[in-house]
């Protein structure tokens, strides 16, 4: 049996949903949750938070009581609003967060990945692991490392102690500090880094 070829005139054109859906967020519409953070409240989607997060499903629906107002304020803690509104567009679009190329910038990606992985946000978690990597310098070497070991981060750390492993790059590092302050929060990663260079002899 003949069948038609498809018409070149005929283009489908690419999803614009995650579009729809942060717009949606910044409009405000439908919303029937608040967040406080620090000073600021932000309103959101219960339904959109709970589809993407586990943590955010239990936190809005895993206690919910008969009778739970719709409208309540649900106090956040530890987290500046800037950060806490960049994870939110990430929600709503899986685009990852536009964070200016600026001094300071390395900040606001480490407490990002912080966010991320306190809401269990797994794909915007290697998103901020795969950018602090590139900010892996000897003045932050040491910081990211210890950022990458208390929140399980392998592949950025792996990336700190390569950095790390260059005795150029120690020994600008041990002049600063750095290595101290590891030493003090994170002892184990100071030993993984001696076994890696142990591997260079």
């Amino acid at each position: 049996m003949d069948t038609a070829t498809a018409s070149p005139s005929i283009k489908v054109p690419p999803s614009d949903m995650q579009q729809h859906f942060s717009d949606l967020l910044l409009a405000e519409e439908g919303t029937d949750v608040t967040f406080k953070v620090g000073s600021e409240t932000i309103a959101a989607h219960r339904c959109v938070l709970a589809a993407r997060s586990a943590v955010f499903k239990a936190e809005l629906f895993g206690t919910m009581k008969e009778g739970t107002a719709t409208t309540s304020v649900i106090q956040v803690d530890d987290m500046d609003a800037q950060i806490f509104r960049a994870m939110l567009g990430f929600i709503y679009s899986d685009w990852p967060p536009e964070i200016e190329e600026e001094e300071g910038a390395d900040v606001m990606w480490q407490h990002l990945l912080i966010a991320a992985d306190r809401y269990d946000l797994r794909r915007l978690r290697l998103m901020c692991e795969e950018k602090l990597s590139e900010y892996v310098d000897v003045s932050t070497a040491t910081t990211i490392l210890t950022l990458a070991e208390q929140h399980n981060c392998r592949g950025l750390k792996e990336t700190c102690l390569e950095f790390l492993n260059s005795p150029a790059n120690l020994q600008k590092v041990m002049a600063t500090g750095g290595l101290d302050s590891l030493a003090a929060c994170c002892p184990s990663v100071l030993k993984d880094l001696i076994a890696k260079l142990a591997k260079l002899k």
